[in-house]
């Protein structure tokens, strides 16, 4: 079973980190190179560089989740995610069809959240 994993490349899984901006801010992002390439072709898919797609999915992560904790390892999760659901035919293999154009209730339909939402502090009558 190992061999499998352990035959991966060394390159693919070596370290690399790259200085970015977001929305003026200057930051960096290490991740393992494989996670590039997949970043890559999120990106090339709605015709934008790697660090537009990150500034992207930063925004639209603090939108929906109101932060951005370990957005690393959120982003590590989102190249496999996507891997997922193609390997599951819910996006396309073909990556002339930008994800934009996808109907994400149509992608995700079925699909359970990874974790249930924390409800809401109960309000004691005073």
């Amino acid at each position: 079973m190992c061999e499998i994993f352990v035959r991966a490349h060394p390159d693919s899984y070596a370290p690399e980190t790259r200085s970015l901006r977001l929305h003026g801010v200057a930051t960096s992002v290490r991740l393992e190179r494989l996670f590039w390439a997949v970043l890559e072709e999120i990106a090339t898919r709605d015709g934008m560089r790697v660090n537009q797609l990150i500034e992207r999915l930063y925004d639209e992560l603090i939108q929906y989740r109101g932060e951005a904790a370990n957005f690393t390892s959120f982003l590590r999760v989102c190249c496999l995610r996507y891997e997922i659901l193609q390997a599951d035919g819910r996006i396309p293999v073909d990556v002339a069809v930008p994800i934009r154009t996808l109907d994400a209730r149509a992608v995700l339909a079925g699909l359970p959240d990874a974790l249930p939402e924390t409800p809401p502090p109960r309000r004691v009558a005073a």
